[in-house]
């Protein structure tokens, strides 16, 4: 689907600044226990399949929303397991904070496949071998398949630091 029209909208008043936005990651595994990644097509790099929660839209719906989108794959969220927020520049330096919620969830069925213009490819990887991945989608895999029974957040007082390291206060 791209860039939603409201924020495109909002890039023309603010241009590069900084945006606030919600979005919605989805941590999946089919029956081999492999993770379910997409090249974004932004940047050429590796991650967790993510996307906007659009005005008036559940999270549960949007990580629902964007799995189908972006691999034609089917899901439901079992867990919400990370809440977090963190900056994110984009290659022709839209600056945006996400505040990101998490989601673990089950395959339902379909095949993955590249399914809009926002990824180059999709894939599923072994737990063991995945490619190089921001410190984002790390903590996001790291909590949704870490057994935790309650979503992560970041503690008080934490800010997001450079890249490779948190500040805690």
């Amino acid at each position: 689907m791209g860039v939603p029209d409201y924020i495109l909208r909002m890039r023309k008043h603010v241009g590069h600044d900084l945006l606030w936005l919600p979005s919605v990651s989805a941590i999946v595994r089919n029956d081999a226990s492999e993770l379910l990644l997409a090249q974004r097509a932004d940047d050429g790099r590796w991650s967790v399949v993510s996307g906007f929660v659009e005005p008036g839209e559940q999270p549960a719906t949007a990580v629902v929303r964007e799995v189908l989108e972006e691999t034609g794959l089917a899901v439901e969220p079992l867990r919400l397991s990370s809440a977090v927020s963190h900056p994110h520049t984009y290659p022709n330096g839209d600056r945006c904070e996400y505040l990101n919620l998490g989601f673990h969830c089950r395959l339902l069925g379909g095949e993955a496949r590249v399914n809009d213009d926002e990824s180059l490819d999709v894939r599923w990887f072994p737990p063991g071998r995945l490619p190089d991945l921001d410190e984002h989608a790390r903590l996001v895999i790291r909590h949704a398949l870490g057994g935790e029974t309650s979503a992560f957040f970041l503690p008080a007082g934490t800010q997001w630091g450079e890249p490779g390291e948190l500040e805690y206060a």
